[in-house]
Formats: C-alpha cells, structure tokens, sequence
C-alpha cells in the first residue's frame, strides 16, 4: 500500500489565518497590542533571551513591553506583524508616522509640564474618548483634560477657575444643540477666554461611525427611554451599558473611527487652550 506524504502544515486551508501585512517596528509608530488593547508609540525593538520585543509609551508616558508574535498588532484597526527594524526590512517611504488624532507623531516625546488652561469635558465616556483619540497631542501640548460630571455645574467651576489670557477655559458639552438646557447653560457663560463648544449626539456612543462598531446604524430609541439601554436592547447586546462602551471604545484606533461633527469641535478646544497661552 502506497504510503500518504504530508507537508508540514496539516491545518485545512480553511482555517488557516489569512496573511497580514509586516511592519517594522520603527520609533514613533503608534499601534494597539491586540491582546490587551494597549495603544501607544514605539520606543524600542531588540532582541532578547527569549525572543524580539517591541516596547511601547502610552500618552501618559507609561512603558510596556510586549514580544513581537505574528499578527500581534493592530496598526489603524488592522492586524499586523511587526518585526524588528533595521536595512533589510526598512518601511516603505509613506509619510511619518501620525497619532491616533492624524498629527504627526514626535518619537520619543516627554509630556510638557501641564499648562494653566485646562479642557473640561462633560460625561465620563466622552473624556475617555478624547483622552484615546488626543492623548498623544495633549500630553505633548501640556493640556490637562478634567471630567465635567454634569453641564449644571460650569458656572461654578468658571468661577473657580478664573480664566484669563493666558489660562484658558475649554469646554466640551454633551448634546449642545439649540433650545436645550445645556445651550442656555452656555449662553449664560460670556468670558471671552471660555470657549464652549458641544456636538448633537445624544449620547457620545453615536459620534463612533457604526462602521468601526461593526453595525449598519445606531438604533432608534422612543423618547421616555434610557438611550443607552434602549441601544443595547435593541442591537441584542446584554443589558450592561459599561461593558457595551468598553466594546465600543475598543473599536476606536484613531480620527477615522469618529464621525466629522465631533473632530472639528475637539481640534478647536485644544487649538483655543494652547495658542497664546504660555506653558510654565
């Protein structure tokens, strides 16, 4: 009987991952582990005892080191490998390498000291969001982000604050649309280096494109109901409103994730913040 002759890979084609492109871990990259959802620029890739690792900063300055494993990086939401750099293996030229917001990326950058500005942003989500998309631009830029739990306290907290020329007030407001409590909240605020900006959404879930969720749209939700468990009914998500943004969340790898209304409002916060006010 004429005996079989096997190759070395004995996987089905079907099941065998499809390819993905290789990246040479170049400093200044910005990539998610796609274990753990780390995000953060390259600072490093060498050799060791136990095999190549690449180690990454996050945009609050903090280090890990992860092994470079096939298909173990996410680069603008799509899978990659990552190998080590060197003459072989340089990237084709295609630009320098951008931050999760498009900037261009400053490798090995230090956070700034923190300015006197401060951006306040209200809703817990939302500033989780900006902190993912802009972290990078406001550490490098010194800008403090601080959670507004709710639009009824700015008054106060303008107060407090005391802005001036060179310590200005940036605030991102929750559904800022006309006729609402929040609009009249902000038109009551008339110092001139606060600047309020807002965007439609009723909730920050729906500045993520349904695209990068994976969905055809966010639902419909009848009025008198919670939007965002009404959301996660109707999508047949379970019954858990954190854990439905932390999926969300992990969807968004840069600028491109996010719908245009809420890019341009951001960009101008952090444009008012910093131009003409000095950093310490």
């Amino acid at each position: 009987m004429r005996s079989r002759e096997y190759g070395p890979d004995l996987t089905p084609p079907w099941k065998r991952s499809a390819p993905v492109p290789e990246v040479p871990a170049e400093p200044g990259l910005v990539v998610e582990e796609a274990g753990t959802g780390y995000c953060g620029a390259v600072i490093r890739c060498e050799k060791t005892a136990q095999g190549p690792t690449v180690t990454l900063e996050d945009r609050f300055g903090k280090r890990r080191v992860f092994p470079l494993e096939p298909r173990g990086f996410l680069l603008e939401g799509e899978p990659v490998t990552l190998t080590l750099p060197g003459p072989a293996r340089s990237r084709p030229a295609s630009g320098p390498a951008r931050t999760a917001s498009g900037s261009v990326a400053v490798p090995g950058a230090r956070a700034r000291v923190a300015r006197a500005g401060r951006i306040y942003v209200e809703g817990r989500h939302d500033a989780e969001l900006v902190e993912k998309v802009w972290g990078d631009d406001l550490r490098i830029e010194g800008v403090v982000v601080e959670y507004l739990e709710g639009i009824d306290d700015l008054p106060a907290i303008v107060r407090e604050f005391g802005p001036t020329a060179d310590a200005r007030l940036g605030v991102l407001v929750d559904h800022l649309v006309p006729g609402s409590k929040e609009s009249r909240i902000a038109a009551g605020v008339t110092d001139p280096n606060v600047l309020i900006v807002g965007h439609p959404f009723i909730d920050i879930w729906e500045a993520v494109k349904p695209s990068s969720v994976g969905i055809a749209a966010w639902p419909r939700v009848p009025r008198g109901q919670d939007w965002k468990t009404g959301v996660c009914r109707a999508l047949g998500w379970p019954a858990n409103t954190g854990a439905a943004w932390r999926h969300i969340l992990g969807k968004v790898h840069s600028f491109r994730d996010l719908e245009p209304t809420l890019l341009g409002p951001v960009e101008h916060l952090i444009d008012h913040v910093t131009v003409g006010g000095p950093v310490p």
